[in-house]
C-alpha cells in the first residue's frame, strides 16, 4: 500500500500549489475590487487568473504521466521529476505575475519535466507492449 508514497505526496504538493494559486486570485479579486464573474480590468488579476488557468490546463498531463511513470519506470524519479514541475510552475507564477515576459524560464522546467515524465511513461509501456514485459 505504501509503494507509490513519494509520488502521492507530490501529487499532493501539487494540488496546494494550485490551491494556493486559486487564493491568490481571490485576494487579487479583493485588492482590485473586481468581484466576479468579471475577469478583467486589473493587470494584476488578469495575471493571476492566468497563471491558475495555465497550471489547472498543465495539471491532468502532469499528474497522469507522473503517475504511469511511478508505476511503468521508477517511483522516485517520478517523484524527483514531479519536484521540478513544481518549482518550474512556482518560477512561472513569479515571472508572469511580475512581467508575462518573465515566465518562460519556469515554463520551460515545466514542459520539460512533463515531457520526460510522458514520454517515458509512453516509451516503458509501449517497449513492454512489444516485448511481452510485464
Amino acid at each position: 500500500m505504501m509503494d507509490h508514497r513519494w509520488t502521492a505526496i507530490v501529487s499532493l504538493l501539487a494540488l496546494l500549489m494550485y490551491f494556493w494559486m486559486s487564493l491568490k486570485v481571490a485576494r487579487t479579486r479583493g485588492k482590485s475590487g473586481i468581484e466576479p464573474p468579471a475577469m478583467t480590468g486589473d493587470p494584476l488579476l488578469e495575471r493571476a487568473i492566468r497563471v491558475q488557468s495555465n497550471t489547472l490546463e498543465w495539471l491532468p498531463i502532469f499528474l497522469v504521466s507522473l503517475w504511469l511513470f511511478a508505476i511503468y519506470w521508477n517511483e522516485r524519479v517520478a517523484a524527483g521529476l514531479g519536484v521540478v514541475w513544481i518549482i518550474g510552475r512556482l518560477v512561472y507564477s513569479a515571472g508572469y505575475m511580475a512581467d508575462p515576459a518573465k515566465r518562460s524560464t519556469g515554463f520551460l522546467i515545466q514542459l520539460l519535466a512533463s515531457a520526460v515524465l510522458l514520454l517515458g511513461a509512453l516509451g516503458r509501456i509501449a517497449w513492454s507492449l512489444a516485448t511481452g514485459e510485464n
